[in-house]
This record gives C-alpha cells, sequence and structure tokens, in this order.
C-alpha cells in the first residue's frame, strides 16, 4: 500500500517545534504510518535550486496540503507574497487536500497579512484551532482519521475515534463536560469555555463519529462509563508483603470517567502509603511528605488510563506492596519505542490520542513525550530508586520503589519520622478515642483532620490538606466515617449541602485533644 506524502507549510521559526512534532508523530503512531510520511523542507539535502520553486515542487509532489498558520506572515517575494501563501494557492490550485491549522484562540497581535489569509482559507474550507503541540497531533490524527475514511482506505475507525454501539449524547454528562471545559479553560487557556454548547464542545474535541459519541467521548465524560466499556475500570489492591498473596487486606474496583478513575486511584495510594508530617516554623500550616511524590504516582496511573488498550478484556491494576508500587495496564509500547528509550526525550505515540489530549488541557498529564521523564526526576529529588519499566503478558508495568527502612530512621506503619516519636503517641490516643473512624480512615489521618478542623474548614480545604482530589471517595471513605463517629460535625447542620457548609471538631473531639499533653511539634 503506498503512503500519501504531507506537504508540511512555513519554514518560519515560529513552527520548528510543531512541525518536528508533527512528523515524529506521524511516524511514529502505527496507524497513520501505514498510510502517511511527512515532507519537510528542512529534512532535504542542500541543492543548487532556488528554495521558493523546491517549495511549490514539493507542493506538487505532495498528495495533502498541511498550513501551519501562526502570528506571522513570512518574508515576502517581489510579489509581497510569503511562502505560506504561495503554497496554499498552489495546493488550491492543484486541488490538492488542504488542512489548515491556526494557532491561537483569537487573532489578538496577528501580522494582518495573516490575519487575511487565515479570512481567505476559512472562506473556501474547515479550519481548526490550536493551544499546542498536544492540541495539534489529536486534531491532525483525527482528521486524517477522516480522510483515509472519506477515501476509502480504511474502513474501521481506530477504537477511540470510533463510535461506542448503543451509545448517544444524552449517555454523556453535561456536568463533567463542563467541569472539564472550566479546568482546561484555567488550566491551559482552552480556546472554549463552560458556556460552549454540548455537540459544539464535542466536535471541536473530535470526539463525534457522525451523531454518535465515540467512545473517548464516553470515557471522558460518560454518566457510566463501564455500563458501555466494562473493563474500563481500575482495580486497586494494598498488601502488606511484598508479593501477591491471598486474603487481599484491601481491594477497590473503581468506576467513572478517565478523570474519576485517575483521582481515586492516586487517592488510594496516597491513603495508604506513609506520610511524615513537619511542624510550622515555616508557616501557618505544618507541610506533609509522603515517602512517594504524588507527581510520580499520578503520572504513572495517568499513563496507564490514558495509554492503556481498551479492546482487552484486562482492566488497569494498580497494586502496592511493601517494597514498591506497580501499575498494570493492558496493552504495548508502540513499535517505534523501547524501554531504554523511554529514559531520555523521546516523540508522544500516544494509543488513545483523543483520550489523552483532554488530559493533557485538564493538566492530569504534563507536556507530551515528558510525563516518563518527570516521573523518574520526581523520584530522584525525593532520593528513590529509579521507576522501572517493562513488559510482561501483554502488559506495561511501570514500578515505583518505596524507600527501604533504616536502623536510623525505621519506617512504622504508621509514621515516617521515628524522631517526631510523640505523633505516634496521638494518633494512638485517637485512634482510641475514635474507634469508627480510625478503622476505616487511618489514624495517622484522624489526627490530621482533627488537629486542621480546629477551626472550621470547608470540604475542599480538608480535602487539599490531605491532597485528595476525588470528592465521593473523600466523602465515603474520610468525611462520613468521621462525622459518623463525632469527631467532626457540620457548621450547618440543617443543610448538608449548603455551599457555605464547613466541618469543625465536635466538643468530644476537643476534650480528647486537650486531654494529651503539649508538644511542641503538633501543628
Amino acid at each position: 500500500m503506498s503512503t500519501q506524502r504531507i506537504f508540511v507549510s512555513s519554514v518560519q521559526k515560529e513552527f520548528a517545534e510543531e512541525r518536528a512534532a508533527l512528523r515524529d508523530f506521524v511516524r511514529g503512531d502505527a496507524l497513520l504510518r501505514r498510510f502517511f510520511d511527512v515532507f519537510l523542507f528542512e529534512d532535504l539535502p542542500a541543492a543548487d535550486r532556488r528554495a521558493d520553486q523546491v517549495y511549490l515542487d514539493e507542493v506538487a509532489r505532495c498528495q495533502i496540503y498541511l498550513g501551519l498558520f501562526g502570528q506571522e506572515y513570512g518574508a515576502t517575494d517581489a510579489a509581497g507574497l510569503s511562502p505560506t501563501e504561495r503554497e496554499f494557492d498552489q495546493a488550491t490550485a492543484l486541488s490538492r487536500p488542504r488542512l489548515i491549522f491556526v494557532k491561537g484562540a483569537d487573532d489578538t497581535g496577528r501580522d494582518p497579512r495573516m490575519r487575511a489569509l487565515i479570512s481567505t482559507a476559512s472562506g473556501q474550507l474547515i479550519r481548526r484551532r490550536f493551544a499546542d503541540v498536544g492540541d495539534l497531533n489529536a486534531s491532525l490524527y483525527a482528521s486524517l482519521v477522516e480522510h483515509l475514511e472519506r477515501t476509502g482506505r480504511l474502513r474501521i475507525r481506530p477504537f477511540d475515534a470510533a463510535a461506542c454501539p448503543d451509545a448517544t449524547i444524552t449517555d454523556l454528562s453535561r456536568d463533567k463536560l463542563v467541569e472539564f471545559l472550566t479546568r482546561a479553560r484555567a488550566e491551559r487557556g482552552y480556546a472554549l469555555g463552560p458556556k460552549t454548547p454540548t455537540l459544539k464542545a464535542l466536535a471541536h474535541l473530535n470526539l463525534l463519529d457522525g451523531d454518535q459519541p465515540s467512545h473517548a467521548a464516553i470515557l471522558l465524560f460518560g454518566e457510566q462509563p463501564q455500563r458501555f466499556l466494562l473493563t474500563s475500570e481500575v482495580k486497586c489492591l494494598h498488601y502488606h508483603g511484598t508479593e501477591v498473596r491471598k486474603p487481599i487486606p484491601s481491594y477497590q474496583i473503581y468506576k467513572g470517567t478517565v478523570f474519576e478513575l485517575v483521582d481515586q486511584a492516586v487517592d488510594f495510594v496516597m491513603s495508604k502509603i506513609n506520610r511524615a508530617v513537619g511542624t510550622r516554623a515555616l508557616g501557618p500550616q505544618a507541610p506533609v511528605e509522603y515517602e512517594l511524590p504524588r507527581e510520580a504516582v499520578a503520572e504513572a496511573i495517568v499513563n496507564a488510563v490514558a495509554h492503556r488498550d481498551y479492546s482487552s478484556n484486562a482492566s488497569v491494576q494498580v497494586m502496592l506492596f511493601a517494597d514498591r508500587l506497580e501499575v498494570w495496564n493492558p496493552g504495548e509500547l508502540p513499535s517505534a519505542l523501547t524501554i531504554a528509550q523511554l529514559r531520555v526525550p523521546h516523540a508522544s505515540i500516544p494509543r488513545n490520542p483523543l483520550i489523552a489530549e483532554p488530559l493533557f488541557l485538564a493538566r492530569y498529564a504534563e507536556k507530551a513525550g515528558s510525563g516518563i521523564l518527570d516521573m523518574i526526576a520526581r523520584c530522584r529529588e525525593a532520593g528513590l530508586s529509579s521507576p522501572q519499566f517493562r513488559q510482561e503478558g501483554g502488559q506495561f508495568i511501570q514500578t515505583l520503589p518505596r524507600p527501604k527502612p533504616t536502623p536510623a530512621a525505621p519506617v512504622t506503619a504508621q509514621v515516617k519520622d521515628a524522631e517526631n516519636r510523640q505523633w505516634e503517641k496521638l494518633w494512638r490516643d485517637i485512634a482510641s478515642a475514635f474507634p469508627l473512624a480510625t478503622a476505616q480512615v487511618t489514624a495517622q489521618v484522624t489526627a490530621q483532620v482533627a488537629l486542621f478542623c480546629r477551626e472550621p474548614r470547608a470540604a475542599r480545604e480538608i480535602m487539599h490538606h490531605l491532597r485528595l482530589r476525588h470528592w465521593k471517595t473523600f466523602q465515603a471513605n474520610y468525611l462520613s466515617p468521621l462525622l459518623k463517629d463525632n469527631l467532626l460535625e457540620r457548621t450547618i447542620p440543617d443543610k448538608p449541602t449548603s455551599r457555605l457548609q464547613k466541618y469543625r471538631l465536635t466538643e468530644r473531639g476537643t476534650r480528647a485533644l486537650a486531654s494529651l499533653p503539649p508538644q511542641e511539634n503538633i501543628p
């Protein structure tokens, strides 16, 4: 099967990163590289030919024209036209399929001549706006898949772009979409705001297959994603030893959108690992340090959820052992990547780009290709061994080692800093005072919440203090047990769901804390 050449316009420095990223993305994607190759002018060897003539000749040789329109118009020839406009006109005259991508949410600061070119293109075809490389790659992916379908070269759509059987727009949650658009606007300056109509927002994210939501749409914003994709759930297991053995001390199966799955799985891990609570010497609140960096844990789980093979009958598994955290996801690395290449700068080749891009926009994931490197750096900064990666039985496995206990600083089940022994006594005392809460929440978390809520606190303040993100998990596993055991009480008891609701220590809790001997290091 012959490949089609894509001519990428503009040799302006403005798009140096985007041009290289597009080439690497197409050549690294298992589907796209079967059908396309990318021409970049800078890849040509030196030749005794006029550059402007080379541009136009290559447009004629290519089957698809891809225009990148930015702030600058570029150097002009004797007729006052830039190479970008000449190339666009040549592609138009030759009736080449034209894919136009405009950088930026609006035209503020854009060269008037470039604005005029964009206006000309808009009058002839549909163009897309993009904010960054990840956004551009996802949009190009959708456009090329559509081109393959339209020309009959691809008869089955990729999983994330294909319609979810039996699903309709009514199976999506408007509230979840609005929450995403609000966050994407705040975190990445995303072009669409929370008031954007549902169909327009889905179309902009390339999440529609005709008039049906795609698999990606259901996984991102579905009311009940597992109703359609049963194995998209995440299984979290906690073992006290170093191997898989029954009975399992703690086993949770989480359901929801990909955002909810990540939040719940991360909260599960962070609630099980050791913490060290410092003093208020440097601020009004005592710092809490976890033995594993939250950012590294989140990156491993995001990788598993975003890049798993959703056609597999297996689910993502997050397993916490005494000496390590393992995250298993169905699927294998793209053939263009090796385990060794993960440890050096590498191209981003997402298995599910239409799922990966919204995770990036909501800042669940960072810049394309840098996530694994960031995970390694976070572990190194925390004084931990480097994460390990392996393929085994059709599963990609990420392993983050937990710190080893040392004679000088033994790590117990409840405390990392052995020198701060007053915390051990405090946790034991609170555990005996509040057995129901500590049976579910752990004495350590109970102590943190009790001390933090000596002043009324909103639920989100408590979640932030505990470094938790998923509301339903916090409510079921933390807040409700503490309220039931009469450790906390609502400041507005007759309106439990009031937006002004806060939580404070009860009289019983206050007496318990007051009975403890004064200790300087208690925050």
